[in-house]
């Protein structure tokens, strides 16, 4: 089965790494569990730990901890992951995903615990494709041309009356 993983380090200082792993490379990943402590070579950082703090599967459902397995269900919450509404006493049962890495997990995220985030051309190329990508000034002069041309006809009309 074709095993494709985004793959989200930060460290503790706030910066993030976003690394895209398919099939050999994201192997080592399945079967693991949330909270675990892994070397970072596995994801291509040279020394280091990471340890696996969360993440989603390809629907957007968040993995929680406390909920055994690779599945989904329907568990009843109160806060933490999976859960948004934060008033005292609300519980909801909400879809989570078990804490294991599985072949439909999309992202997860990870904490450096040991070792330096590399400087990768990663980051560089998504802020040059958000400065290529095309302006919104080009389509609104054309809804003003033609806003312009619709009211001068309303005025000939009334003016020939």
């Amino acid at each position: 089965m074709l095993t494709q993983f985004k793959v989200i380090i930060s460290d503790k200082k706030g910066k993030s790494v976003s690394k895209e792993l398919k099939d050999k490379e994201a192997q080592p990943l399945v079967g693991l569990r949330v909270g675990e402590i892994i070397d970072s070579s596995v994801v291509g950082i040279p020394s280091g730990k990471i340890q696996l703090r969360g993440g989603s599967d390809k629907s957007g459902t968040p993995i929680r901890s406390d909920v055994h397995g690779g599945v989904k269900k329907y568990v009843l919450l109160s806060k933490g992951a999976g859960m948004r509404d934060d008033r005292e006493g609300i519980r909801k049962r909400k879809l989570v995903r078990g804490n294991m890495i599985t072949e439909e997990i999309y992202q997860i995220n990870c904490l450096l615990t040991e070792g330096n985030l590399p400087l990768t051309a990663e980051v560089e190329t998504d802020t040059e494709t958000l400065a290529k990508e095309p302006s919104n000034t080009d389509k609104t002069d054309k809804t003003d041309k033609t806003d312009k041309t619709d009211k001068t006809d309303k005025t000939d009309k009334k003016a020939g009356k």
